[in-house]
This record gives C-alpha cells, structure tokens and sequence, in this order.
C-alpha cells in the first residue's frame, strides 16, 4: 500500500520553523525582507510571484514586489538590481522566469549579488553546491530533499533515478544527492533504454516536462517515486510527469499533482531568504 507524500503538509511545517526564527530576528530588531521582480503580463508568472507573496505574509518576511512592464530594456532591469544590490534592507532577490526576449536571462541571474540569490541561479552559488559548501540551495531540489527526509526516507546508498537535467532541477538535484551518499543515474532525452535505469531505481525522481510520461511499468515495486513536472492533462486538468493512478499501486510512496513538490519550491524560497538575513548580519 503505498503513502502519499504531502507537500502542503511538510511546506506549512517549514513555513512555521521560518516564522518562528524571522519573529526571533526581529526581536534582535533584524528585518527579513524579499525583493521579487516580475516583467510583462505572463499569467503563470502572476500566479507564482502572488504565491510568494503570501508564503511571505506567513511568515513574516517583508515582500517588495517589482512589476515591470514588457517593454522594460535589460539596461534599465539590471539598474534595478543593482540598486536592489546595494540595497541593506533587502536580504534576497529573485527575478521571475522566463523574461521577455529582448532581456538575457543569463546576465540577469548573473547580476544578483550571490549574498542576495536566494533561487540559487548564480554560478557562485551553484558551484558551491556542487563543493558541498552552499548557504541556499536551489528550491525544488531542496524541497525534495526535505520531503524525503521528513518522511524518513534515507537516501545513503540508494539507487537514484533523475530524469531530466536541466540547471533549476536536474543538476542540482543530483548534486544534493550525491552529498547524501546516493548513487545517482542523471537520465535525459538522449538516454537509451530509459526504463532499464528506472526499472532498477529505489528513487525515481521526474523532472523532464511531459505529461503522464513516467508509467507503471517503468517502476519497481516499492520504489520511492518524486514527480516534480507541473503539466496539463488531456483535459487542461493539472498534472505530473508521473501516471500517478497506475504507479502509486507499485510505489511505496508518491507525490501528487497538485500538493507534492509545488507547496515545497516556494516554502524553501523562505527558508533562504532567511539564511541569507542571517548570514547578512552575521547571525
């Protein structure tokens, strides 16, 4: 019988543990405080910054939201930054993705100040991670990582499947893995045999983007599977890169979609924020 992880669950529980140390800080009349700028009118992008803000009402960080329209050049976006940089009250910044075309996303998330990437995009902080020395790591992979261990599941030695490789989820996901003692597989679209690597996984973790792609089929009995894909169904309903009716009968534990590793990203987004105050103010 298999065990639903619960993101919501475990995401309002790290959401409190913030709370309770921004309330600490602020007793020390230290302020935590969140820079998020958004570009143009992309509706998901709304959604997502929206959420943020109210992860922030909860837990007591302050927000600052930038909303910039579509028209708004690259000079006059990383001129923001850089005085959001320079800026003592704001602790971390995060630009929503994608951005309009016209603005390379590699010299904005190379902009941030390292201190202030709470996303964990910046290669300073990226290569940090990858040496085992980071302050914040990349949320979704985080998140993941907190799921499985609020749910005991120990990851040392373990079998782990990750498909897709991309730089927000993939690679770091392997990386953080890897520091548990994991014997981390990276699959991709150019893998042959995909379902020889997931067939033998104790983990699968799915991250490639494509609706319902992970069968049951392509499963252990008793394997821990992780869908991190937020797609649209046949129906336009929201769903995973995992079948999840079919797989959760072989799974000993599953996320769903919606309220697996979405409620996760956002309440690890806090948890930087904070660590990048204190680490600000020396705490």
């Amino acid at each position: 019988m298999y065990k639903r992880i619960d993101g919501k669950e475990v995401s309002s529980y790290i959401k409190n543990q913030v709370k309770i140390e921004v309330e600490k800080l602020a007793e020390q009349g230290v302020e935590v405080s969140l820079a998020v700028i958004i570009v143009g009118n992309n509706p998901a992008s709304r959604v997502y910054v929206n959420n943020k803000k109210k992860a922030c009402e909860a837990t007591g960080i302050i927000s600052h939201e930038y909303a910039l329209s579509e028209e708004t050049s690259e000079a006059e976006l990383l001129n923001l930054i850089n005085k959001l940089n320079s800026d003592e009250k704001i602790n971390g910044i995060l630009c929503q993705l994608p951005l309009p075309e016209h603005i390379d996303e590699k010299k904005v998330i190379e902009a941030i100040s390292p201190m202030k990437d709470v996303d964990c995009f910046h290669a300073v902080n990226v290569g940090k991670l990858w040496l085992g020395e980071y302050e914040f790591a990349a949320c979704t992979p985080m998140g993941v990582m907190l799921l499985l261990d609020y749910y005991g599941i120990d990851v040392e030695g373990k079998n782990c499947v990750i498909i897709g490789r991309s730089n927000i989820v993939g690679k770091p996901m392997a990386s953080l893995l890897l520091e548990k003692s994991a014997t981390v597989t990276v699959c991709h679209s150019r893998t042959q045999n995909l379902s020889f690597f997931t067939k033998n996984a104790d983990i699968v973790i799915a991250a490639v983007g494509k609706a319902k792609f992970v069968t049951a089929d392509m499963i252990k009995e008793g394997a821990v599977v992780i869908d991190v894909g937020i797609n649209r169904d046949e129906n336009g309903k929201l769903c995973g890169d995992v079948d999840f009716e079919n797989v959760k009968e072989k799974a000993s534990y599953i996320t769903p979609v919606p309220g697996g590793c979405g409620p996760m990203t956002i309440a690890v987004l806090m948890k930087n924020t904070l660590a990048a105050a204190k680490n600000q103010n020396n705490i």
